[in-house]
C-alpha cells in the first residue's frame, strides 16, 4: 500500500537533484523473495504451521517432537513452514531456532512483531519471513517495518482483517498479504469467518500483491480448495494440521477437492453457450 501524498512545499529556489536511493544488495533482494517464491511455485501452496498450544491453551504437540512434526510436513510437500513464537500459543524464539535448524524450507515467524530489532532477531534465528499485523501497527510503523524486513532479506507477511488496512502498506508486490479469518481481539478463540477471505480477495488483487493468502479457521479441505479456486495463492493451516494424525490424509482430501473443482470448471467451459464470464459466475456461486 502506498502512503498518502504529502502537500507540496512552498516555492523555493530549485534544489540539486538527489541521487536515486540505493536498493538492497542483490543477494538481500533475492533472500527477501525466498518465502514468497517458494509459495508461488508450489503445486500445493500450503504454509504448514507449528504451534504448541491452540487458542484455548490446549496442547497440540502431544508426544511428538518438533523434529517429528517438521519431518511430517516435509514429507507432505510443504513449500514453507510457519512457527508461532507468541506466548499466547506457548511459543518462544527458541522454537523458531529449533525449526530452522531442522529444515531447509523457508520459515515464517508468527508473533506480534513491532520493532526493527525483533526483525533482526528473526533473521538471526533463521527466519525467511516475518508476520506484521496491520491492525496492531500505525501506518508509518507498518511501512517502516516492511522496508526494514526487505532490507534484512525477509519476506513481509502482512496480515489484515479489513480492506482499509491495505491502505497502510508499501511495496505490496514484495509482500505476502494474508487475510486472517479469525479475530485477534479475541485471541483467535472464535470459530472464524471464511467469507472474510472471499470478500477481501478483489481488494487484495487490486493492491498489487502476487501472493494473497487465506489464514486460519480452515478446517475442511473442501473449504481450502474453494479458496484456492477462487484465486488465493496460498493457505496458512495451523491447528487443523497439528491435530491430524496423518497430514497426508488432509492434503489428499484437499487435492481431491481441487481436482473436482477443476473438472467442474472444464465441464462448464465445454457446455454449449458457456464462456469465461459464465465460468466466473459459476465460481462465485460455488464459493458463496
Amino acid at each position: 500500500m502506498t502512503a498518502a501524498p504529502s502537500l507540496p512545499a512552498a516555492p523555493s529556489l530549485p534544489a540539486a537533484p538527489s541521487p536515486p536511493a540505493a536498493g538492497p544488495a542483490p543477494e538481500v533482494a533475492s533472500a527477501s523473495t525466498r518465502f514468497l517464491d517458494a509459495l508461488l511455485a508450489a503445486d500445493r501452496p500450503l504454509v504448514m504451521e507449528i504451534k504448541l498450544r491452540d487458542p484455548h491453551g490446549a496442547d497440540l504437540l502431544g508426544p511428538r517432537t518438533v523434529t517429528d512434526l517438521v519431518t511430517r510436513y516435509e514429507q507432505a510437500g510443504a513449500p514453507c513452514l510457519s512457527v508461532v513464537t507468541g506466548r499466547w500459543f506457548g511459543g518462544t524464539p527458541r522454537l523458531l531456532r529449533e525449526v530452522t535448524a531442522t529444515t531447509s524450507l523457508p520459515v515464517l515467524q508468527k508473533d506480534f512483531l513491532t520493532r526493527p530489532a525483533q526483525l533482526e532477531a528473526a533473521a538471526a534465528l533463521g527466519a525467511s519471513a516475518v508476520l506484521l499485523t496491520a491492525a496492531l501497527l500505525p501506518a508509518a510503523s507498518l511501512r517502516r517495518l516492511i522496508t526494514a524486513a526487505l532490507g534484512l532479506g525477509l519476506t513481509p507477511f502482512v496480515e489484515i482483517t479489513e480492506e482499509a488496512e491495505l491502505e497502510r502498506l508499501t511495496r505490496p508486490e514484495a509482500c505476502v498479504i494474508a487475510v486472517n479469518n479469525k479475530d485477534i481481539r479475541r485471541r483467535e478463540r472464535d470459530t472464524g469467518d471464511l467469507t472474510r477471505s472471499l470478500r477481501l480477495l478483489p481488494a487484495l488483487r487490486a493492491c498489487g500483491t502476487r501472493a494473497p493468502v487465506s489464514a486460519s479457521a480452515i478446517t475442511d479441505p473442501a473449504d481450502g480448495a474453494r479458496l484456492l479456486d477462487a484465486g488465493y495463492a496460498g493457505l496458512l493451516i495451523g491447528t487443523s494440521l497439528m491435530r491430524q494424525g496423518d497430514v497426508g490424509t488432509w492434503t489428499a482430501r484437499l487435492d481431491a477437492a481441487r481436482l473436482d473443482a477443476a473438472r467442474l470448471d472444464a465441464a462448464r467451459l465445454e457446455a454449449p453457450g458457456s464462456d469465461a464470464a459464465g465460468l466466473d459466475a459459476a465460481r462465485r456461486a460455488v464459493t458463496a
